[in-house]
């Protein structure tokens, strides 16, 4: 880890921080996927794994959780119908359907009922058109952690929009899944890395184990 990125880590106030996992849901990472390569990258990686350490250990040091989940209504009122992806969805053999088990947070990750589920209908972030900013902001939240699926569209998307709005975005690189495989690590080191902190789980893991003074 940089510098520049541990001084970042060390100032994860469990106060001003909230962790965000992104389409960490049966119906996408889950044994029944509607996105199988996504959902395996996900799991063989680690990537899931760490999320739910990342999850536990928030629980435990009093950090916010936001759980963002992309679902559809059956009768398909309000879904995004203006790019291929939407239209692909449309036709995968598992829906994203309000209310279902598909939209469930998945195992192993745990949901405790301090946690926001934040839901959305359309387009393509978790954060733009959706109720996380204001969330944020009334949580008193300076930096975002963003984990989940997939590196290849929501994740960025919610990284731009959280430093668009201000926020100071983090991504825990491996706890962060897309595919191909060798994908992620190029989005990371190319784009990411650029716009946000780039750390590890058990870096974090640490920084929220660490006493602090104000505690």
């Amino acid at each position: 880890m940089s510098s520049g990125a541990a001084r970042i880590v060390e100032q994860l106030d469990p106060a001003s921080t909230v962790l965000l996992t992104v389409e960490c849901q049966r119906g996408v990472v889950g044994p029944d996927s509607a996105l199988p390569e996504l959902a395996d990258a996900a799991r063989t990686s680690g990537a899931l794994a760490n999320v739910a350490r990342l999850v536990a250990a928030a629980h435990d040091a009093g950090v916010q959780v936001l759980h963002a989940v992309a679902e559809r209504r059956p009768d398909g009122r309000g879904a995004s119908h203006n790019a291929r992806l939407f239209k692909a969805a449309e036709r995968l053999p598992v829906q994203q359907l309000t209310g279902s088990t598909a939209v469930r947070i998945a195992d192993p990750i745990p949901v405790s009922g301090d946690d926001l589920v934040v839901r959305r209908l359309h387009g393509l972030s978790p954060i733009a058109g959706t109720e996380v900013d204001a969330l944020l902001r009334n949580f008193g939240c300076r930096t975002l952690v963003v984990t989940g699926v997939s590196a290849n569209v929501a994740i960025p998307n919610a990284v731009f929009d959280a430093v668009n709005l201000g926020y100071t975005a983090v991504v825990p690189a491996d706890a962060i899944a897309g595919v191909p495989s060798d994908y992620t690590p190029a989005m990371v080191r190319n784009t990411l890395a650029l716009v946000a902190t780039v750390t590890t789980t058990d870096d974090l893991l640490t920084s929220w184990r660490r006493p602090r003074r104000d505690r």
